[in-house]
């Protein structure tokens, strides 16, 4: 049985899915094809639940919670670090009341984060990897980055205005802050979902006992980060609670929704685990 896992071509998810690419660990029946696209495309794919298993942002997942389940592996969670809202010039984040922000993508969870932290302000959606240059050009005020772009923005000599991750832990009472999760369809039956949530982890388990060669297959998809930044992205969303959410992260998730229901910024605060 082929199954189409689909997720972004960054550091942290090859790492996790190294195993499974591979070929590192027994898959019983099961094939794996890897389907590769940025956050915000896999949202949108999962709208028609075009994908049986799927990376997706935390705050695009009540939109398909009629038709894909939250697996308690594989999700990324910002603990006191995360996305980041970066500027031409330092400022503060009230200074951008107003203002434009260039984003990756509106259904994100990044996004979200953001819209709680900074009410007004006036999004442009662009892809993730030409934000920095779009705010170096002065087309945007301040661009809201992820992936490897949290760690080489001062680089491209960008100054840091808001760590989402720093300011939600604050807010939310030390709870993490929840940026993408693995979905898996409903429909595929009981035995199926047991048995893909379990390899899931297993490639997970395997990536972190063999950490040099799942670094090394990461290392390819770090674009431009070194080895060294490459670890330390990589052991930033690759943790314990990406092995297993746990309660904290059914917490955080659950927290985070909610209170993009009761600021309107998300529709319902609906949320099933497998």
């Amino acid at each position: 049985m082929e199954v189409v896992v689909g997720h972004s071509p960054d550091a942290d998810d090859a790492y996790m899915f190294y195993a499974l690419a591979a070929g590192k660990i027994d898959t019983g029946r099961y094939v794996f094809r890897h389907a590769l696209h940025d956050i915000e495309t896999l949202n949108r794919k999962a709208q028609s639940g075009e994908l049986p298993v799927t990376a997706i942002s935390v705050a695009a997942y009540p939109d398909v919670a009629d038709k894909y389940l939250i697996l308690r592996s594989g999700g990324s969670f910002g603990d006191g670090y995360g996305p980041v809202v970066v500027g031409r010039r330092p400022g503060r984040m009230e200074d951008l009341r107003g203002r434009t922000i260039a984003v990756p993508g509106l259904k994100t969870s990044a996004f979200l984060a953001l819209s709680l932290a900074l009410p007004e302000f006036r999004p442009v959606a662009a892809p993730f990897d030409q934000i920095m240059e779009i705010v170096s050009r002065g087309e945007a005020d301040a661009g809201l980055l992820i992936h490897e772009g949290q760690l080489t923005y001062a680089e491209n000599g960008l100054h840091l205005l808001l760590d989402l991750g720093v300011w939600w832990k604050a807010r939310a009472g030390g709870l993490p802050l929840p940026l993408g999760v693995n979905a898996i369809r409903r429909d595929l039956g009981t035995e199926t979902l047991a048995e893909l949530s379990r390899l899931l982890s297993a490639s997970i388990s395997y990536a972190r006992s063999h950490p040099a060669e799942a670094e090394s297959y990461a290392q390819t998809f770090s674009r431009g980060l070194d080895p060294a930044r490459t670890r330390q992205f990589v052991n930033q969303y690759v943790n314990d609670l990406t092995a297993d959410m746990g309660e904290r992260g059914e917490r955080a998730i659950r927290v985070f929704l909610e209170e993009g229901r009761r600021r309107g910024l998300v529709e319902t605060d609906r949320v099933e685990f497998l």
